[in-house]
């Protein structure tokens, strides 16, 4: 018997379970935390308000918090902060608007989930990362939805292109999310209207007692012709949507710099053009130079992302 994981009502009652016992603070809301979960085990659950009591321990807490989930999350996800990694000036301003340029992309596309938070600060193998938050558990895809998706991805690349003129190894993984999400579409999902519903899925090998699709080198090339303008097509419409937003694009990556970390509230106040304040505590900026890299967190294990990462 296969027993899949908890949808989103499951894990909200998993969580409330294993908090049953522990004071909560009043910013609580378990809702939001197992919205931000899906793939997540309920060991995987129990693991994260394990990570979340730890933190608030060590911060001499006496009950937990959002930001102490939130910490949790984002470590079981990506891996411990690197607070004491050296980073120059120039590199924590092209990180943060890598990262800002996901954000703005994410926030003018219709079927994009809703930005839940940004942040520059490291985590395992990311300088920055962008997260989303969906309304639900999301079962099937739709073409529009992977076209935003792809147009999300490329927004970190846009963005260091427009503001200075270059382009860094910081989008690789961006890219490769961009490139396997425009294959699926084309060659798993039919999603091509040039090729029509087929599945052009080469060398898979024998399964439920059907050999895997060959086809000729001519559609081989109509393939990858397709797969690149998917590609393409959704670079430029990233493009155009920081063009047309770039005054926002500058707000939110100088607030990244200033803040490091960005909840959704903040984030729409700055792209309203409010002002923010500033943190109570800031880090004074380093010298020592680190490549740049981003990703992109979608709360949403379709796109490969939002699962627990393996220790």
């Amino acid at each position: 018997v296969t027993v899949g994981r908890p949808d989103v009502r499951g894990r909200h009652e998993i969580i409330k379970v294993h908090t049953r016992k522990t004071p909560l603070s009043g910013d609580m809301d378990l809702e939001i935390i197992a919205k931000g979960t899906p793939g997540f085990t309920g060991a995987d659950l129990a693991n994260l308000v394990n990570e979340a009591a730890l933190l608030a321990a060590r911060d001499g807490k006496k009950a937990l918090s959002m930001s102490d989930f939130e910490n949790a999350k984002d470590k079981v996800l990506m891996g411990v902060a690197r607070k004491s990694m050296m980073i120059s000036e120039r590199e924590k301003k092209l990180t943060a608007y890598h990262e800002a340029g996901h954000t703005i992309v994410g926030m003018n596309l219709p079927q994009t989930d809703p930005i839940h938070k940004v942040s520059i600060m490291p985590r395992g193998q990311a300088l920055g990362v962008t997260q989303t938050l969906p309304n639900e558990d999301m079962l099937n895809l739709s073409k529009e939805k992977g076209e935003n998706f792809i147009s999300f991805l490329m927004g970190g690349r846009v963005a260091e292109e427009i503001v200075y003129g270059e382009m860094t190894n910081g989008a690789s993984n961006d890219i490769e999310r961009a490139t396997d999400l425009a294959r699926s579409m084309v060659c798993n999902w039919g999603m091509s209207e040039k090729l029509g519903p087929i599945n052009y899925t080469k060398g898979a090998g024998p399964m439920y007692g059907q050999e895997s699709v060959t086809f000729s080198d001519e559609t081989s090339r109509r393939i990858d012709s397709e797969i690149a303008n998917l590609v393409h097509t959704n670079y430029e419409i990233a493009k155009k949507i920081l063009n047309d937003n770039v005054d926002a694009l500058h707000r939110v990556a100088l607030a990244l710099v200033v803040w490091e970390t960005l909840d959704a509230e903040q984030i729409r106040n700055i792209v309203a053009g409010k002002d923010i304040g500033q943190p109570v505590l800031t880090k004074k900026p380093t010298d020592t130079p680190t490549p740049p890299a981003g990703t992109v967190v979608g709360a949403n294990p379709m796109f490969g992302a939002g699962k627990p990462t393996p220790a």
